[in-house]
């Protein structure tokens, strides 16, 4: 701010008071000459000095608006210049007080657009008259911008400014950084976060923001994953725990707690889950009422497989601060994780009532939407091998269409499902068209779907149900029933005119992503009297985890036996078969920005097929797949896949693609 120079006071004022108030402005103790300022009114009500010095110690305090108030009653009133630089000072402060908790958690954008207004204004009158002032407000009104969460804005004013050949003044680029960070322009922010800490390096006062937290999730964004766990390990590490006070016992670092809470953030988002949690754990061991702590730890869970205990950990967040943004939409995420629909549209509404700006609020808004709305599943599967079993050539594809959400709990779908198989007998075609209902409500899901066939080779009208149950976040019961078995029986069987009622049922463990169990049986009574029961169990464990791979191991193990074998009945059909196999799964990410993602997946098998009469052969399958998601909603797959094992002592070989298409959440 220009400084206001004050009037001449006579020389024994001159020697007096006036010499020692500024004197303590300049050594910075702008307390005791505000102090001075008020005794010499006390005894001469209408010194100009003393109001004048009063005046800019008042905005430099950040009393910006009664220091403007004061001015204007000044007489001689001060300059444009003067009078200016006080009205940018005062929005300045405007800016800087909307960063502390609002006096109204209803209205968080009051004080940042009460800045940008008192901005506009000032350039409005002063914008030709005191250009070098004017220079000073642009800068700042992009800061209030970004304070406002209206950053599509300050990046715009930004870009104007570089177009003019200026640069942003070092208190401004953290601020712009921010913004740019927000539009998801991560490249163009990180020299800006680097040359803003150049220039105003650590330590940070406790109530500011540490640019270097900006900087590490910038490189994380840009994909230099590296520098980001290096920068942020490096802060946390460095930051002292405890700042000393002068006279008083020393405060906690918030700082030093912030970087490490994003320490194991940014883990977590790189798919080290357990070694983010065990940061969290340690955290909020030492400070059991953060609610920071509760809702990164709710969040946390729900990435394990663990919505309720999320919902847990997100109430206690909330009863400690019941006003926390984002703790209210981990509430909401919950909710949707765990088919609680009816909570979560009045919960987003009273959330986007207040934060009407805010992008997280935004992209929870767009997924929700995503979720209750249409939803289109296209799978097609084709293969190719040397087997009467499934033919030379086989074929199938299904295609769902959802209907959005109804009543919060339900969907009517079409469904589409054709396959065909080249068999040495001929060919033979399974289709169906036919519509379900699907209910969802907390902790339990299920449908019912009809499907006639379309077509003379397609049996009877496929009437299939379903229930799965969640009683809480390690265990899943489900259940499924068909009265043609479609899922079961091969094409060979249909050929023949043969479906059958099948039943199958599993119930499944999951401690976390590191482990789970699942056991699987089924029934199938066959329209030729014959009658199959069968089993598997898998386990899957965790081997290793590195940023953005995984690498799982596990077992299989099934039986299965048919009360009449295949040298009675024209389809395979083994009076008894056991397998045992060591499975493998790799998951590896290939690219990754913001909602586009592309991953890759490899699974692999290997073990011993045993066939009552035949012996024991080796069974072994591999398959290549991979991901992409070009935006939020709309994932396309393929996997290309080989197996082999004998059917009745001769090797089978099969060579498969399948396609995969979503569009929905």
């Amino acid at each position: 701010m220009a400084a206001i120079a004050p009037t001449t006071p006579t020389a024994s004022a001159a020697s007096g008071w006036l010499a020692t108030a500024q004197a303590q402005r300049a050594a910075g103790h702008r307390m005791q000459a505000l102090a001075l300022c008020e005794q010499r009114l006390q005894q001469q009500p209408g010194d100009q000095a003393a109001l004048r010095l009063q005046v800019q110690l008042l905005s430099e305090l950040g009393a910006a608006g009664r220091a403007l108030e004061l001015a204007r009653q000044l007489d001689p009133p001060l300059d444009d210049v003067q009078l200016a630089a006080l009205e940018a000072a005062m929005a300045a402060h405007q800016t800087r007080w909307s960063r502390a908790e609002p006096a109204d958690p209803r209205q968080p954008y009051v004080e940042a657009d009460r800045a940008v207004t008192t901005q506009d204004d000032i350039l409005a009158v002063y914008g030709t008259r005191v250009p070098q002032v004017a220079a000073q407000v642009d800068v700042d009104r992009m800061i209030s911008y970004n304070q406002a969460s209206r950053n599509t804005e300050a990046v715009r004013d930004y870009r104007d400014l570089l177009a003019q050949g200026k640069q942003l003044p070092p208190y401004a680029e953290a601020s712009l950084a921010d913004a740019l960070l927000e539009r998801h322009q991560p490249e163009q922010a990180i020299p800006l976060y680097e040359d803003s800490i150049k220039r105003e390096p650590p330590p940070y006062a406790p109530d500011a923001i540490d640019p270097r937290l900006g900087l590490a999730y910038a490189y994380f964004e840009a994909g230099r994953y590296a520098d980001a766990i290096r920068l942020i390990d490096h802060v946390a590490d460095s930051e002292p725990a405890w700042i000393k006070r002068n006279g008083r016992l020393p405060d906690s670092n918030s700082h030093k707690l912030d970087a490490a809470l994003n320490a194991a953030l940014l883990r977590e988002y790189r798919w080290l889950l357990q070694e983010a949690w065990d940061r969290i754990s340690t955290l909020l061991a030492q400070a059991p009422m953060n609610e920071v702590l509760w809702r990164e730890l709710g969040n946390l869970q729900r990435s394990r497989g663990w919505p309720r205990a999320a919902e847990d950990s997100m109430v206690t967040s909330a009863g400690i601060d019941d006003s926390d943004l984002h703790t209210r939409l981990g509430l909401i995420a919950s909710w949707r994780e765990l088919d609680d629909f009816a909570r979560v549209e009045p919960a987003l509404q009273q959330v986007e009532a207040v934060n009407t700006r805010d992008s997280e609020v935004a992209k929870s808004r767009d997924e929700w939407d995503r979720q209750r709305g249409w939803q289109f599943d296209l799978e097609h599967d084709r293969g190719s091998g040397d087997s009467p079993n499934y033919g030379d050539r086989d074929h199938e594809t299904q295609a769902t269409l959802m209907s959005p959400l109804l009543a919060d709990h339900w969907r009517v779908y079409g469904i589409t499902r054709l396959a065909g198989a080249s068999l040495p007998e001929g060919g033979v075609e399974r289709d169906r068209l036919g519509f379900g209902v699907r209910g969802y409500m907390r902790d339990l899901e299920g449908y019912l779907q009809i499907l006639p066939g379309v077509g003379p080779d397609t049996l009877r009208t496929a009437v299939e149900a379903g229930l799965k149950w969640f009683p809480n976040d390690h265990w899943t019961f489900s259940a499924d029933w068909s009265s043609t078995g479609d899922q079961d029986v091969p094409l060979r069987a249909n050929y023949y005119g043969i479906t059958a009622h099948a039943l199958d049922v599993s119930a499944q463990w999951r401690a976390s992503e590191l482990t789970s169990v699942q056991l699987t049986a089924a029934h199938d009574r066959f329209t030729d009297g014959n009658r199959r029961n069968g089993w598997q169990a898998n386990f899957l464990q965790r081997l290793h985890t590195a940023p953005y791979l995984t690498l799982d191991g596990g077992v299989e193990l099934g039986q299965s036996s048919n009360s009449k074998s295949d040298a009675v009945v024209p389809y395979y059909s083994p009076s008894r078969a056991r397998w045992g196999m060591l499975t493998g799964r790799l998951e590896n990410v290939l690219s990754q920005r913001y909602e586009r993602s592309w991953k890759e997946r490899i699974d692999i098998a290997a073990g011993t097929y045993q066939e009552r009469n035949y012996g024991s052969g080796w069974a072994a399958s591999a398959s290549y797949g991979q991901t992409f998601q070009p935006h939020g909603g709309l994932v396309f797959g393929w996997t290309l896949g080989w197996n082999s094992q004998p059917y009745d002592g001769k090797r089978d070989h099969r060579v498969t693609l399948d396609l995969t298409m979503h569009w929905g959440e």
